[in-house]
Order: C-alpha cells, then structure tokens, then sequence
C-alpha cells in the first residue's frame, strides 16, 4: 500500500487521482483548502485522510505533512496538483495577478515539497510528481503568465529529480494537453481585463477558450489511471507528456528550436573566448 500526498484533491484532476489511488488499495492524505469538501465528495474512508492545506502557507503545508506522518508513517508519493490559471496577455496581467498565480503555482509547490521531503529523505524513498502543462513546454499567446509558472515547475523538477536521485527518490513533472477538467470555469480561472491591441493575439485564445470548455480531446479518468501507471513504474521518466496534443506540440517546438540553431550557430559560436574550451569547462 502506497501512501500519496495530494494537493488540490477536492475536484478536478486531484479528485480523480485520489479516487483511483483509493480503488487500488492505496491511502491517500487528501488536502484541499476546504477538507470538508473531500469528506463530501468521498465519504469517510480508512484509507483517506483529510486536511486543511493553503499551499500558499508554508506553515499549513508543514502541518499537513506532519498530520500524514501521524496518521499512515510515511508518504510514497507526493503529487503537487494545486494550481490555478490566469488568461491574459502578458501585459494585460497586473502585477497582483501575476504575484497570486506564481504564489499558488510555484512557491506553494516548493512549499509543499519543503514540508515532505525530508520524510523522503529519512525513508531514502518517494516519488515526487509535480503537474505543469503543456503551455510549461511551450508558449501559447495569452497564456504567458500561467505558462511561466509552469516552465518554473519544468525547471524546477529537472534539478529536483538530478538532486534527488541519490538518495533514492524520484522526481517527475507531468505535462497534460487540453483535458475535459473545469479549469476554464471561474473556480480555476483567473481572466486579466483585455487590451483592445492584443484582440489578434490573447483576444483569439480568450475566444477559443470558452469554445473549448468542457469540450477537450483529453479524457481525465484516463489521465487518472495514467497517473496510477506513473506510480507504479520502476524507472519513472522525468518528464511525462500526456496527450496527443501535448506530444505534437513538443515535436512541433523541437523542430523550431532546431531550425533556429542551425539558422544562428556562427553568431552563437562566434561569441566563444578564444581558446576557452568552453565544452571542457562546462563538463
């Protein structure tokens, strides 16, 4: 039996991944900012514990994971679901704005990674999962901000799982595509007030946005059970695209990526210290 550690279990992706943690025998430490909503939505459960957490408060996330400690003695996996978007371009976004995404997306992920990793650490185990995006991987007009938070989380989970890795705990960052959750309703959804310029741009994604919602290609109870197969995998990858958009995406930014350094490399290499060695310093 797998103990996980969910943030933002109460609906949406969270809730859907607790359920199939649940069907597979494993106990999950369920957190929401509201615990009752979880008891609503599941009932009362020996393998499901409830708890209070606003990963904007390092403090609440500390006692979150003491509480999990107390009650199951350890946490396999921690998956770092808790986000929240922001549409706008990246001008529209105000500064308050801009600082709410980060402080929910990014440092409540760190948070929240502070508070279980040194239960990890003591247990030389564990699994952390951090969910970014698609737009984490590649930038969509209009999602410039959201998409930064993620790109941060990208980042972040490529040193985590080098720092990690020896002490025998796994690092990996999940990249879902468009999936049929409630993220582009209000709960999930902050929307920047538009600026009548950027109609050609952030205007048509604000547009099909609201086209698209509740209608995505990507089906969550499948990335539910994606997310089980993640867990149980003995090499987990480092990073874990979900969705044939997603995949697409990737390919179609690598193959900009590479027409650009072939297009720039003189002036790229041209920038070398002569005689610096720079492969022989960077090793």
């Amino acid at each position: 039996m797998r103990i996980w550690f969910i943030t933002g279990a109460s609906r949406g992706f969270g809730a859907l991944i607790t359920a199939e943690a649940l069907a597979a025998g494993d106990a999950v430490v369920a957190t929401a900012r509201e615990p009752a909503t979880i008891t609503a939505k599941f009932g009362e459960h020996p393998r499901l514990l409830a708890v209070r957490l606003d990963v904007t408060q390092e403090e609440q996330a500390r006692a979150a994971a003491d509480a999990a400690i107390q009650r199951f003695g350890r946490i396999d996996v921690l998956l770092n679901n808790a986000g929240y978007g922001l549409l706008g371009a990246v001008e529209e976004a105000t500064a308050r704005e801009v600082e709410r995404v980060f402080s929910t997306n990014v440092f409540g992920l760190l948070n929240v990674t502070r508070a279980v990793l040194p239960h990890m650490r003591r247990q030389r185990s564990g699994h952390v999962i951090n969910i970014s995006s698609l737009g984490g991987y590649a930038a969509y007009p209009g999602w410039g901000v959201y998409g930064a938070t993620k790109f941060a989380v990208e980042g972040l989970t490529e040193a985590l799982a080098a720092e990690l890795a020896p002490l025998g705990i796994k690092a990996t960052v999940v990249e879902p595509g468009f999936f049929r959750t409630d993220f582009l309703d209000g709960h999930s959804l902050a929307v920047a007030a538009p600026i009548a310029d950027y109609a050609a741009s952030s205007g048509v994604t604000r547009e099909s946005a609201t086209r698209l919602n509740h209608a995505q290609p990507g089906d969550p109870a499948k990335l539910a059970r994606a997310m089980l197969a993640l867990a149980n995998a003995t090499h987990p990858p480092l990073r874990l695209p979900l969705g044939s958009d997603t995949l697409a995406r990737i390919e179609g930014k690598h193959r900009s990526v590479a027409a650009e350094i072939s297009t720039w490399s003189e002036l790229a290499r041209s920038t070398d210290g002569d005689g610096a060695g720079v492969e022989r310093h960077l090793s």
